[in-house]
Parts: C-alpha cells; sequence; structure tokens
C-alpha cells in the first residue's frame, strides 16, 4: 500500500491506516484473539500504519498492539500512540471504564497533564505497554481545555524528543479544528489527527485547519469518517459523534446512501475514500476490531468509485460545488 510521508519529516503512513481504539474494547469487549487477528489481517492487506493511545481501554489497545506487531520488521511498518493523560493505578478496581467509552475494569484513572515531564513519563509508560524502543509520530491527545499548556510545555517537549531523535513526527489529535489550525499557524508541527470534522457530513474543516495545512505543508490524518457510525450504516438509532443521531442528519445520510447506491458504491466506501481528495490529507484511519472489519475496510477502500458519483452528490445539494473529492481509480494501494 502506498505509504505517504507527514509533513517534511521522516515519518510515513499508509493511505489507509489502523485505529486500534477497538483493540482498548471500545464500547463492546473484543477478545485477545480477535485483537491479534485484525492486526494480522491488517498486515496481510498491507496496512502498515497504527495508531493508539494509553486513553484507549486505559492502556490495553497499546499493549495489545504491541503484542501483535512482535516479531514483524520494525522498518517496515509505524506506530503513532498520544500524550496528555497519565495513568494513575488504583489500588483496587473501581468498576469499569464505561463511562469513558471503554468495556475494561477501571484499574488506573486518567490525570490530564501536558506539562513537559508528563510528555515524557506518558510516552515512556507508552513504549513499556507497547513492548517498543520507539514509536513514529506522537500526537497531544485532545488538549481543549488545556492549550495554554500544551503550547506553552507541551509542544516544545515533543519538539525537543523529534529534535533529539526519540520521535519521528509530533503533532495534536482532536475532533475540532480550530486549535489544530492554530497550532499549525504557530508551531512546527508535522501533522494533525483530525476525526470526525472533514466527512460526508461535516466538512468545518475546511473552513480553518485544511487550507492552513496545504499551506504550511503540514500532513493530515483524518479519522472519524463515518461520524460514529451513522456513514457506515444510517438507520434510526445511528450515532453520530457518540450520540443517537438527530433525524436531519439521519436524513441526510439516507439521500447520500441512495446516491451512491445508483452508482454501485456502498455509502461505506465513498465515505472511507472522500477525504482523500484534499491535496493536505495523507491518510483515513479507521478504527477496526476485527478480520472481518479489516477485510471489508480494505476492499472499500480499494473499490473504484466513478466521477460521477461526486457530481451526482453535488447535483443534489449534498456536497458543495467546491468540495474537493477523490476523482479517478482507487489512490490507497499504489
Amino acid at each position: 500500500m502506498r505509504r505517504v510521508p507527514l509533513g517534511r519529516s521522516a515519518a510515513w503512513v499508509t493511505r489507509l491506516s489502523f485505529g486500534a481504539a477497538p483493540l482498548g474494547n471500545l464500547f463492546t469487549p473484543v477478545t485477545d484473539q480477535d485483537a491479534a487477528g485484525a492486526v494480522d489481517a491488517a498486515w496481510a492487506v498491507g496496512i502498515r500504519s497504527f495508531d493508539t493511545a494509553p486513553h484507549y481501554g486505559l492502556g490495553l489497545s497499546e499493549r495489545r498492539l504491541g503484542a501483535a506487531l512482535a516479531g514483524r520488521p520494525r522498518a517496515e511498518y509505524t506506530v503513532s500512540t498520544k500524550v496528555g493523560r497519565l495513568l494513575v493505578p488504583l489500588p483496587a478496581p473501581a468498576g469499569d471504564d464505561l463511562a469513558h467509552g471503554f468495556a475494561v475494569p477501571a484499574t488506573h484513572h486518567r490525570t490530564w497533564d501536558f506539562s513537559a515531564d508528563g510528555v515524557r513519563r506518558s510516552l515512556e509508560q507508552s513504549l513499556t505497554r507497547l513492548g517498543l524502543d520507539r514509536v513514529d509520530t506522537v500526537y497531544l491527545h485532545d488538549p481543549d481545555d488545556h492549550a495554554g499548556q500544551a503550547l506553552a510545555e507541551a509542544y516544545p517537549a515533543l519538539e525537543r524528543l523529534r529534535a533529539e531523535g526519540v520521535v519521528r513526527a509530533i503533532g495534536i489529535g482532536m475532533n475540532r479544528s480550530a486549535l489544530p489550525a492554530r497550532f499549525v499557524r504557530d508551531t512546527d508541527i508535522d501533522v494533525v489527527l483530525l476525526a470526525g470534522r472533514h466527512t460526508l457530513l461535516d466538512r468545518s474543516a475546511l473552513a480553518d485547519l485544511l487550507p492552513e495545512a496545504e499551506r504550511r505543508g503540514t500532513s493530515v490524518v483524518v479519522g472519524g469518517v463515518f461520524n460514529s457510525g451513522l456513514l457506515a450504516d444510517p438507520r434510526p438509532g445511528a450515532g453520530y459523534d457518540y450520540v443517537p443521531a438527530p433525524d436531519a442528519l439521519l436524513q441526510r445520510a439516507l439521500q447520500l446512501e441512495e446516491v451512491c447506491a445508483r452508482y454501485g458504491v456502498p455509502l461505506r466506501a465513498a465515505a472511507a475514500r472522500f477525504p482523500l481528495g484534499h491535496p493536505a490529507v495523507a491518510a483515513v484511519l479507521l478504527g477496526l476490531r476485527d478480520a472481518g472489519q479489516v477485510h471489508d475496510a480494505a476492499e472499500q477502500f480499494g473499490r473504484p468509485l466513478p466521477t460521477a458519483l461526486w457530481s451526482a452528490l453535488r447535483a443534489a445539494g449534498l456536497l458543495e460545488a467546491d468540495a474537493p473529492t477523490p476523482e479517478g481509480s482507487p489512490t490507497g494501494w499504489t
């Protein structure tokens, strides 16, 4: 699968990348066997970039991902993780972690920490859980309410880690676009991981982040392309940004699905490929929990999408006339 550099760094991602939040039992449990099988299947279809975080399952995602990658040639894949939340052990498990979205015992509590020391401690702990001596990319994770400390303390710490060669690329990961756009303008980050703000239902990043990233040569990895499920399977009760979708958005998703069906294209295929139309977008990150999901993702991602589909979506008022779209044949596999 095609590898794309992140900004001007030596790090890279494959056009389709593996999001490992589900390996942390996101919403529902995943067995160790299914978690390992998902990574094996990803490797078999050519995915070589994997994203995780301490937040995902209180470290479970990092542990499972590291175990599944053990023994594979280190130069042939890239791993990204995140800093900003330290995991502090509890004396005894206190129920479960479903309040934070993960079906795991509450063995730790999360402490926000965007200090320089917190960045280094978080990365050291992540390397231990992953069983690796380095990761390729580190993101500041959701500093929505900690922008001042993230800019003044965490970002310079990441800059030093990059200069020391401890990591190859640094960035910020959020589900809003305004603060990442500020980081692109005011710092020297290599990449932004943006969830849910450049999709077939929400293109708000076109107003700030994406033009700035293109101007500065900063890469964007787009996650949340299904907006928490609505663009994968539009139906009553489907999720949109982690809550049930409002009826107006459900109806719009059903319209998108109907137009795609006219061209023999599943909506999830169009949704997964749409972000790659913007020149700043390096990759799409899909959360995958078992081998079946991996194989479906690879099939849909590699499906040819007729140029006429995007024209039809514009004609139906479902895409702006100037919305960038991926024209022509699949772009992920070469």
